[in-house]
């Protein structure tokens, strides 16, 4: 039995693919949207990494040119022997930690503007990502991002400084258990700071973050000149300085705020302050430099969502 040519065999069509039914949170866009900027912004981690090779490099100069009095650095008190030995670890961490802020900094500028200059913002705005999401991002990289970045280099270029130490230290003979006993004498000091300056230069972050998101060019003079304009109002007016003086405490202050003397510190050598995580949480300054990071946040977020191209 033959089929008539005007009659076709019944195709029932296919079903129409069933549509993922997860959430878009599923995407983590909020992620992807950090992974982006590292891939972007290699100077979050190069920039630090060339601070430790820097003071890598500096730290074998020194050891090359007083490799020759190895044994007699240990004559000395052991109270001023053991601050001696720790310098070159406190420089390296001062070193590498204002690198990260430098970099920080910067970053903050540039987040927002560069992307509308290069009008890249036009394909990130057609991808579902929220400008909430994208400000939110950008945001974490000085707030969460660098400081584990810092601290892992910190922490890594101090054991290598101390394993070249031990072995020029065992070479002449000098045990170096009191030199790793100092270094690591407080281990929980470096990740409390990095803690403590990141959300006590919040505000800092906010204010660049919102400028990068507003001025068309030259965002480094709007982020300097208003505060500056502000500044030299004041004096001339009213002939005060709270105003500087809260601009100068909130950039240099930080750790002054996270840590205090320890007591009877005057009369120890050396003698590190301690750590004051209770003072720094009651600290009105802390709260209220939060409440305008968020306010400057937000306005980021609004100026991202309405802005133009450059």
């Amino acid at each position: 039995m033959t089929i008539p040519a005007d009659v076709q065999p019944d195709t029932t069509p296919l079903d129409p693919p069933v549509a993922s039914t997860a959430p878009l949170s599923t995407v983590r866009p909020f992620y992807w949207s950090v992974r982006r900027e590292l891939w972007e912004h290699r100077s979050i981690y190069f920039g630090p990494l060339a601070a430790a090779g820097v003071v890598l490099f500096g730290f074998l100069l020194g050891m090359m040119i007083v490799t020759h009095v190895g044994r007699s650095s240990w004559a000395f008190d052991p109270a001023r022997q053991g601050h001696a030995l720790v310098i070159p670890y406190d420089i390296a961490a001062f070193a590498i930690l204002a690198t990260s802020l430098i970099v920080a900094l910067v970053y903050c500028l540039g987040a927002l503007h560069n992307e509308r200059r290069d009008r890249s913002i036009l394909f990130w705005k057609s991808l579902p990502v929220s400008d909430l999401t994208a400000v939110l991002s950008k945001a974490a990289i000085p707030l969460v991002v660098l400081p584990v970045v810092t601290f892992a280099i910190i922490v890594g270029t101090q054991l290598v400084m101390l394993l070249l130490n031990s072995t020029a230290l065992l070479l002449h003979g000098v045990g170096a258990g009191p030199l790793w006993g100092q270094v690591f004498q407080s281990p929980l000091d470096m990740p409390y700071a990095l803690v403590a300056l990141a959300l006590w230069h919040a505000p800092i972050y906010g204010w660049l973050l919102l400028v990068s998101a507003w001025a068309k060019r030259a965002p480094f003079l709007w982020a300097v000149l208003p505060p500056l304009g502000l500044c030299l109002l004041e004096k001339i007016a009213f002939d005060t300085g709270h105003l500087a003086s809260i601009v100068g405490r909130r950039l240099m202050g930080g750790l002054g705020e996270a840590f205090k003397a320890a007591p009877g510190s005057q009369d120890v050598i050396g003698a590190s302050p301690q750590m004051d995580p209770i003072g720094f949480l009651t600290n009105p300054g802390l709260w209220v430099g939060l409440v305008v990071t968020a306010v400057f946040l937000a306005a980021a977020v609004w100026v991202r969502r309405y802005r133009e191209p450059i």
